[in-house]
């Protein structure tokens, strides 16, 4: 069950995680994909209390990112690229949310907070989540933030890596929870 205090962090549903045609950075196999149910169905359970988060490329990188970006310098782009926009279904639920960008793959700090009006419960989804979710979610709970995670509206960079990602969140309990969107909605129970 969804908390009356409780939100809804989505994280990064961009176009650069979601279409394989052209980015090597979209989860694979259509797996971005097969959460667009689960995430429409805690976006419209969470209603107001709803806030988006995008990646964006440091500009200029600095320090690590350096290094980094020599292996993708496809993606070191202007923040208005194209590819940094939210996917279509996830910008029509985003109409009128707050949408926060970041230059890290983590997105917790004080602009998400301020963004949730300082909640201390979220449920987080989005991609990916042994990257940004998992970065996000851990920085969240190390603050003092109850947070659940909907397993079934994530997507990683492959199966395996959703998996370890998940499960490495759950040695955090009680600070963080793994739930599926269900049980979060209140339409059934995770055994």
């Amino acid at each position: 069950m969804i908390a009356e205090d409780e939100w809804l962090v989505v994280i990064d549903r961009q176009r650069v995680f979601a279409e394989s045609e052209w980015s090597t950075w979209a989860c694979p196999d259509g797996s971005y994909h097969n959460t667009d149910e689960a995430f429409a169905r805690l976006a419209a359970a969470f209603g107001d209390r709803v806030v988006y988060t995008c990646y964006i490329a440091p500009q200029p990188p600095h320090n690590a990112w350096i290094d980094y970006f020599k292996g993708w310098p496809q993606f070191l782009v202007a923040p208005d690229d194209p590819m940094y926009d939210l996917t279509d279904d996830t910008a029509a639920l985003a109409k009128g949310h707050a949408v926060v960008s970041c230059d890290t793959f983590g997105k917790w700090g004080d602009a998400l907070s301020e963004a949730i009006s300082g909640a201390k419960k979220i449920t987080v989804c989005g991609v990916a989540t042994d990257c940004c979710v998992l970065t996000t979610v851990l920085a969240a709970a190390d603050s003092g933030v109850a947070v659940r995670v909907a397993a079934d509206a994530c997507a990683g960079s492959s199966p395996e890596n959703h998996r370890m990602a998940l499960d490495t969140m759950a040695l955090f309990t009680p600070l963080v929870t793994v739930a599926d969107t269900d049980s979060i909605v209140g339409d059934s129970t995770v055994e």
